[in-house]
């Protein structure tokens, strides 16, 4: 019977066409839209992502998000390599500076300054040179895509492409000299700005000077160490708060969901591909199924009870949603495959894809449920009549 039901399916080719370019269109809105949010939520850690040596990150006890920056004083390094169950920390400094390009213009950059004899907390992967030219006097590396973008210099013809700031020329950092001594690869910025590294002392230096400078103290536990439970006693011991990664992620995602509207925006979106799936997929399987009333009530004539006729219809709803589901995602995935290379946020995770696939089969068994009630309703006699 149930090879009957996905004859019925494909046999009516203008009804399965439409319900399966309703479910694709809703199958795209959802994963695009899904895809999209989470791309620009991993983008406001993206930093996090990238510094990938330390287990724990130490700032002020105030701070909401990473970009959230409040110095704390040099002796809160000191006191934290005192904690415990520590292997070693680090000073980090993060925070922001105008450069002033070759052309005259001034460009707001991310200013990153990592540990002078380690070198930890720096770029994730070196396109021109190596970690150990940051040593060099007045070096600094930039991220690949500012030094195309944001910080190239203006073309000397009309008409032509920037010129990419190189390894070996020189800006301005708050009227001190910068020697580009390398050229990094970076995960894309939540404001899109770009990143300049250097070493601490270097950075602290040249930054706007205030009171305190430390921002962050990167932590790694020992073999063996419980995070969760060092996080606790750094902050006994030193009244800091402390976060592992994933906590440090999880904070800064919890303040842009609570403090933007980006949650609001994609939900509705996401919310909107979910219902149109319901209201287009609903109305053409109704009809559909009224359609084919007369072949259900020849089965129920020739004794096929209830429980078979409802298996034949979430056969056919459970087909239609897994190719309507391939298809959505699909495109989906193509479309950010191709926008790859641009300033679009997309990523597509592999809990993505379940979700939008318990999507789409939420949405054809809610269709399911109309046309199952006409089917049980259905009177054999049905066949004979004209």
């Amino acid at each position: 019977m149930l090879g009957y039901a996905i004859k019925m399916l494909i046999g009516d080719r203008m009804k399965y066409l439409g319900l399966v370019v309703a479910l694709s269109f809703a199958s795209f809105i959802i994963s695009q839209q899904g895809a999209i949010f989470v791309g620009i939520m991993k983008r406001t850690f993206s930093y996090i992502t990238d510094t990938s040596q330390p287990d724990l990150w130490v700032m002020d006890p105030t701070v909401q998000y990473i970009d959230d920056l409040k110095g704390m004083k040099e002796t809160a390094l000191y006191r934290v390599r005192s904690v415990e169950g520590i292997k070693w920390a680090t000073p980090l400094y993060k925070g922001l500076i105008q450069a002033r390009l070759l052309d005259g213009n001034f460009q707001t950059c991310i200013f990153i300054g990592i540990d002078d004899a380690t070198l930890i907390g720096g770029p994730p992967a070196m396109v021109q040179g190596t970690m150990h030219d940051l040593r060099f006097p007045d070096a600094v590396f930039v991220n690949q895509v500012g030094a195309e973008t944001k910080l190239a210099s203006p073309a000397k013809v009309p008409g032509k492409d920037p010129i990419p700031l190189q390894v070996g020329t020189t800006m301005e950092l708050n009227d001190n000299r910068a020697y580009v001594a390398g050229i990094c690869q970076t995960s894309r910025t939540f404001q899109s700005q770009p990143v300049i590294y250097t070493t601490y002392n270097r950075a602290t230096t040249i930054s706007p000077l205030v009171r305190d400078m430390l921002t962050f103290v990167l932590v790694k536990a020992k073999p063996g160490e419980n995070l969760e439970r060092l996080c606790q006693k750094i902050k006994e011991r030193t009244g800091y708060a402390a976060y592992t990664s994933w906590g440090f992620q999880k904070l800064t995602m919890l303040y842009y969901a609570k403090y933007t509207g980006i949650v609001v925006n994609f939900g509705v979106a996401i919310l909107l591909g979910f219902v149109i799936g319901i209201a287009i997929a609903g109305q053409t399987f109704f009809n559909f199924t009224v359609d084919n009333l007369r072949y259900f009530g020849t089965f129920k004539a020739m004794g096929a009870d209830n429980a078979l006729l409802i298996k034949m219809v979430l056969t056919q709803a459970l087909i239609v949603s897994l190719i309507g589901w391939g298809i959505g995602i699909g495109a989906a995935a193509a479309f950010g495959y191709f926008l790859r290379h641009t300033e679009l946020s997309f990523s597509l995770p592999w809990w993505l894809y379940l979700f939008s696939a318990f999507s789409l089969l939420s949405i054809c068994l809610i269709a399911a449920l109309f046309s199952v009630v006409k089917v049980m309703r259905v009177d054999p006699a049905i066949v004979f009549k004209t």
